[in-house]
């Protein structure tokens, strides 16, 4: 509560007042190829399901491994274009230490809160500025005093002038995942299954949080991320769940796999190629739908309970780290397994109990109420099987009671144990942990199975109907580098409304209430009522542009992409979609896709007018 940088923001006039963004990195792309060739070249028609997935990630686990003994400065990834067909290697620096330098204060920098996530018009300063640092040689390093500023071969020129309505621009960026090559089984799946219990989960949670911090800073502290990050989620889940329904997407690939399938049918050389990959496809999908309920349940008891999770993160790195490095799930491997210990200590550093208490009991109640057909017998066995709400409570009071992982010392040592001392280790949760083995191997076993599948069908799905619309597709997003573009531009939500493309402060002024999350520093209404805009007015509007609105096709991930004008020059940083845009995952469109930056003009206006740091506008050539 001393340094609460949340609310109050941050400013180091000096590098030496520079704090470290722990767990933050830099991931600088140098260099891409297709190794297609090479990665299918480990499947054959013979193999089974699960073999096929298992043999596609060992020869990607080998590809990386030999670029970066090569490259041992260098980090490698192999990521899967489209799914079973295509595949291509990134090569890429990571910085891993950056540092903090200026933070605008959270009414400017979360302006609106939650009620104006993924939404427009939007009036929220979200930005910060971050540096870069390496080893005093050059090379990518850990975080040092020694440690000087990274200078990039190249760096964007901040265009000040910004950019107006229909004016061109372009993103890059690293969005996260699309699911646009799916069929309408998976888009079933997702509608009926796995997002309303998602959204539902997340909503809950968010509300036990919000109630215990709202009297007490510092438990608002421990929760403020993980409440972010949930309620970013719950209603980016929304989103897709009204826009699959205001569009019928299922019903409409339905419509369009019905075609294809006419068209399949229609010649004996297709039908012999493709007859079948509906059909089975189909038979995938229902399979994940009885099981889902388990499989689920699984899932968010891990995800949910903190101490469980670090419990299972040391199970699992006992046994894995007896491997050899390049058999290794990746979490445990030399390269990744300090970042792996470092966010297991974040947890529980951030560790509420009241919290972990209310979320383990409802993740095991309903663990508890599954129907006998996809009961969790592992986890009966340690509780005493399908047991009463009360007893349920109980195992929960006495596992928190005598669990020694609350402690960061105890969980720092535990990771350099091996799978015999834990195993005489009584700690309830590690217990827990150790019955869950089983299940949690079993699940990943059947989706390896499942996924294998689907792989093989995949590819021909894309195939097919690459053939049957005679053209060909973008491969969906998967966190490497892409390019977007298009123009500022608004666009009509519904019946009667249109929306403009550009905000501006005195929309700022026209939400602010005084009550949060719409409040205002005084400093930045002063600013207003002086109209003291400095350089940094819109021309046309008269006015400082706060947020901007385009049709580029952008999805999680881009948060933070830089927003270029048609030269190159920086006009925005790109954070958030309209809700109408959140189906973009699924489906893109001109009628209703669309992204929003934080205008430039307006991070250099806080930055210089609010947070006073003009040396950082000089640092820009400004």
């Amino acid at each position: 509560m001393e340094h609460d940088y949340v609310s109050d923001g941050l400013l180091a006039r000096t590098r030496a007042e520079e704090i470290p963004a722990k767990g933050a990195t830099v991931r600088i792309t140098d260099s891409y190829r297709d190794v297609s060739g090479e990665v299918l070249s480990a499947v054959s028609d013979t193999m089974k399901p699960g073999e096929r997935t298992r043999a596609v990630a060992a020869r990607i686990r080998s590809i990386v491994r030999a670029v970066e003994q090569k490259y041992p400065r260098k980090s490698a990834e192999v990521a899967e274009m489209f799914a079973g067909k295509t595949y291509v290697l990134f090569i890429s620096t990571t910085l891993r230490d950056v540092r903090l330098v200026y933070v605008p204060p959270r009414s400017i920098g979360d302006f609106g809160g939650e009620n104006d996530n993924w939404v427009w018009p939007r009036h929220t300063g979200d930005f910060s500025f971050m540096r870069a640092y390496v080893a005093p040689d050059g090379g990518a390093a850990e975080y040092s005093p020694e440690n000087i500023p990274y200078r990039p071969r190249k760096f964007l020129k901040v265009q000040p002038a910004g950019v107006d309505v229909e004016d061109s621009v372009f993103v890059l960026g690293y969005p996260g995942r699309t699911y646009r090559h799916r069929t309408s089984h998976y888009l079933a799946f997702e509608e009926q299954l796995r997002l309303p219990y998602i959204a539902d989960l997340y909503e809950w949670q968010i509300a036990v949080m919000e109630g215990e911090g709202k009297a007490d800073r510092a438990i608002a502290l421990k929760h403020d991320s993980r409440i972010k990050g949930l309620a970013n989620t719950s209603k980016n889940y929304r989103g897709k769940l009204k826009g699959l329904r205001r569009l019928g997407l299922v019903a409409k690939e339905r419509e369009e796999e019905e075609r294809l399938q006419r068209w399949i049918d229609a010649d004996p050389a297709r039908k012999a190629r493709y007859g079948t990959v509906l059909a089975e496809t189909d038979a995938v999908y229902r399979e994940m739908a009885l099981t889902s309920p388990r499989d689920i349940t699984l899932d968010y008891l891990r995800v949910s309970s903190t101490l469980l999770s670090t419990a299972i993160t040391i199970v699992d790195a006992a046994r894995e780290r007896l491997k050899p490095d390049e058999q290794r799930e990746g979490a445990y491997t030399d390269k990744n397994f300090k970042r792996t210990q470092e966010s297991v200590s974040l947890s529980i550093r951030n560790l509420y109990e009241p919290t972990e208490r209310a979320f383990l009991l409802e993740m095991l109640l309903r663990a508890s109420r599954l129907t006998p057909d996809v009961r969790i017998l592992e986890l009966e066995s340690i509780i005493g099987g399908r047991t009463p709400g009360a007893v349920i409570e109980r195992y929960v009071e006495s596992a928190l009671g005598r669990t020694t992982l609350k402690k960061l010392a105890v969980v720092t040592h535990l990771f350099g144990q091996t799978a015999d001392s834990l195993e005489s280790n009584g700690d309830p949760f590690l217990e827990l942990a150790r019955a869950l083995v089983p299940a949690y191997k079993s699940l990943r076993e059947m989706r390896q199975e499942r996924e294998g599948k689907l792989s093989r069908l995949a590819a021909l799905f894309v195939d097919a109907k690459e053939a049957f619309l005679q053209k060909d597709f973008i491969p969906d997003a998967n966190s490497t580098l892409r390019f977007t573009y298009g123009r500022i531009r608004g666009f009509s939500p519904a019946d009667a409304t249109h929306y403009q493309p550009i905000t501006t402060l005195t929309g700022v002024m026209q939400k602010t209430s005084g009550t949060e999350p719409f409040v205002s520093p005084a400093k930045l209404i002063k600013l207003y009522r002086n109209k003291d805009f400095g350089r940094f007015v819109h021309r046309r509007l008269k006015d400082v542009p706060v947020a901007l609105l385009y049709n580029l096709d952008t999805a999680g991930g881009n948060s933070g992409s830089p927003l270029l004008n048609a030269s190159g020059e920086l006009v925005g940083v790109n954070f958030d979609r309209a809700f109408e845009a959140t189906i973009n995952d699924f489906a893109w469109s001109e009628e209703y896709s669309r992204s929003i930056a934080v205008d430039i003009r307006y991070v250099l206006g806080v930055t210089e007018k609010i947070g006073g740091a003009t040396h950082l506008l000089r640092e820009m050539g400004l």
